[in-house]
């Protein structure tokens, strides 16, 4: 095996550099931890970036990669496969909505969510109705990297190397009701809406915003878009982020936690949405994969037999009770925000925030930083109180570390 020295030397020759990956190689997994070259035990607290809902080498995944390997793995979606419909009938049943498009990708069903409110606002042109084609998108927002996903994505780094990028986009500030009526005519196909910003910070809407932009939509036909790629799934407790809200989307997409790392999303939408699409005009090569699918099915079949979403609400309560007891205790935390198992720690500052996420580092506790100060925990739902309790530990002593440090420093000075 390579040494992670090893790797490094070598990617920095041979990939295209996308990514400033931190000096690990991890090599297994087992339930909430990883394990790096060394066999050093790491408490993750990041499940690949909100993706891997049952942790590591969890049975019913591995019993379904292996049972489905054996037989089929791809065919195409020129033919059935039963897979489809299970699922399907699984997903539209927990999400209230009518019809699923399976793909790889969050980004891939992003940008099917995109295709299809322009199409339905066509469909609804020729049937005599006066509709645009222009898009509602959220300041903060992410919904990912192809030129679609990536127009409707607010952050200039991610937008602005790629320009010009598809027009008729209009960014609204989170929570603005009043920007949002101003913005909106007949001239808008749709609103975009993370329920929980995920990469923006952990910034959850409002029930105001939400309901002022059903009823936008409502008003002129326009779809309104949820994206629940990363807040899915069961991350906060429900099935879907919006169901927290009793406020229902016309399309939805999901991805992240929905196969447990195999690559996989799909879209949702209602019978009325699904009206706009037909045979020929939209696809995709290995989307709902026969492997994808099998394993998809394990997860949401896991999910409701071992009562996760319970878990996930019971734990994240006491994850963000105990966060909060940290910041009455430190003036290092600005905010602690969240919803069941998808929570942010913002800090004072950029430089703290990168101190602390490289002290837990140390500790051994996987997390990310987002939006500069923002430390982000998406942990597999496996996890529990004792769990968070380590996290806590160790982010009290590094919050300890740091002011202590900072005094000393300040009493040197004078």
């Amino acid at each position: 095996m390579p040494t992670t020295a090893e790797l490094q030397a070598a990617e920095s020759k041979l990939l295209l550099q996308t990514y400033a990956r931190n000096p690990i190689q991890f090599t297994r997994g087992e339930g909430v931890h990883l394990y790096d070259e060394h066999n050093t035990e790491y408490l993750d607290l990041l499940s690949g970036i909100g993706v891997c809902a049952l942790g590591y080498n969890h049975p019913a995944v591995t019993a379904a990669i292996n049972a489905q390997a054996q037989t089929l793995i791809h065919t195409s979606n020129l033919f059935y496969n039963a897979g489809t419909t299970e699922l399907a009938m699984r997903l539209t049943e927990i999400a209230g909505l009518d019809r699923v498009f399976f793909c790889n990708s969050g980004t891939e069903a992003w940008e099917a969510a995109l295709k299809l409110a322009r199409a339905h606002a066509g469909l609804l042109r020729s049937e005599g109705k006066q509709i645009g084609t222009k898009f509602i998108a959220l300041e903060n927002s992410f919904h990912g990297r192809s030129m679609g996903a990536v127009s409707t994505t607010h952050k200039k780094l991610y937008r602005e190397p790629f320009a010009p990028l598809i027009p008729g986009v209009e960014f609204v500030p989170f929570n603005d009701v009043a920007a949002l009526r101003a913005a909106f005519s007949n001239e808008v196909c749709g609103i975009c809406i993370e329920v929980v910003q995920g990469e923006g910070g952990i910034n959850m809407v409002s029930e105001e915003f939400l309901t002022a932009a059903r009823e936008l939509c409502d008003s002129t036909g326009a779809l309104l878009l949820f994206d629940e790629i990363q807040s899915g799934m069961g991350r906060t407790g429900k099935w879907f982020a919006y169901q927290h809200y009793g406020i229902q989307p016309d399309v939805t997409t999901l991805a992240k936690p929905i196969a447990n790392g195999l690559p996989m999303g799909a879209l949702l939408c209602t019978e009325e949405a699904a009206r706009a699409i037909t045979p020929g005009m939209h696809g995709t090569t290995f989307g709902g994969n026969p492997l994808a699918l099998a394993v998809a099915i394990a997860v949401v079949d896991t999910i409701k037999q071992d009562r996760l979403l319970d878990h996930v609400t019971e734990t994240g309560n006491y994850f963000l009770s105990e966060l909060r007891k940290l910041q009455s205790k430190h003036d290092g935390i600005k905010e602690v925000r969240g919803l069941g198992l998808m929570i942010g720690v913002e800090l004072e500052t950029a430089e703290l925030a990168k101190e602390i996420f490289n002290s837990l580092t140390e500790a051994h506790i996987v997390l990310n930083r987002t939006h500069e100060t923002v430390l982000r925990f998406l942990p597999p739902f496996l996890i529990e109180r004792k769990h968070v309790d380590q996290l806590i530990a160790a982010l009290d002593q590094a919050l300890l570390i740091r002011t202590t440090s900072a005094a000393q420093e300040l009493t040197t000075k004078n």
